[in-house]
């Protein structure tokens, strides 16, 4: 009889933990829906939504160019796959929620029980895409013989996430995440 309490009592509790770590992952696939936006803004945060309430951590040393443009901070990291020589960009694919200069950006998500949600770019591979690709290889008139199609090379982005609960930090989901623009 001890035993199949033991078992009760056992199950409700991995119960439990399943349910805290799935809400939290349910908050870190939202936040991916956020670090794509911002992705897909090329690093311009004047247009995204208030109710996010972003903050950037990547510090403004951090560089790199592509085109003969520089860019800085977050920028470095969207739009150029050289940041990565950079000693001032943290390459390290750890965060540490409580310490800002591991992550790049974090937003918090949610009514109710806030989701505070860290993401960090630890890899560009640069590309020659952009949002839109819809006439890529015929336009609206015939092509000829002689025409050479540019191959798109789309932008890969290597990016670490977490997500927590603010007001219980043991409910936490860790994401990996490839993602293609």
């Amino acid at each position: 009889m001890a035993g199949l309490v033991y078992m009760i009592m056992s199950q409700t509790e991995i119960s439990g933990i399943q349910k805290r770590y799935k809400t939290a992952q349910e908050a870190g696939l939202g936040g991916t829906a956020v670090a794509y936006q911002l992705i897909a803004t090329r690093g311009v945060l004047t247009g995204l939504p208030a109710l996010w309430s972003y903050t950037t951590g990547t510090p403004s040393t951090c560089t790199g160019t592509s085109g003969g443009a520089t860019y800085t901070g977050i920028n470095a990291k969207i739009m150029t796959g050289n940041w990565m020589s950079d000693l001032d960009c943290n390459k390290s694919i750890a965060i540490t929620t409580t310490d800002n200069t591991t992550y790049d950006m974090s937003f918090e998500l949610g009514i109710g029980t806030t989701y505070k949600v860290y993401a960090k770019i630890v890899d560009t591979v640069e590309g020659n895409s952009g949002g839109d690709e819809g006439l890529l290889k015929s336009g609206v008139v015939a092509s000829n013989s002689g025409e050479v199609t540019v191959q798109s090379k789309p932008y890969l982005y290597t990016i670490e996430m977490v997500a927590e609960s603010r007001d219980n930090p043991e409910e936490r989901a860790k994401l990996s995440i490839l993602y293609q623009y």
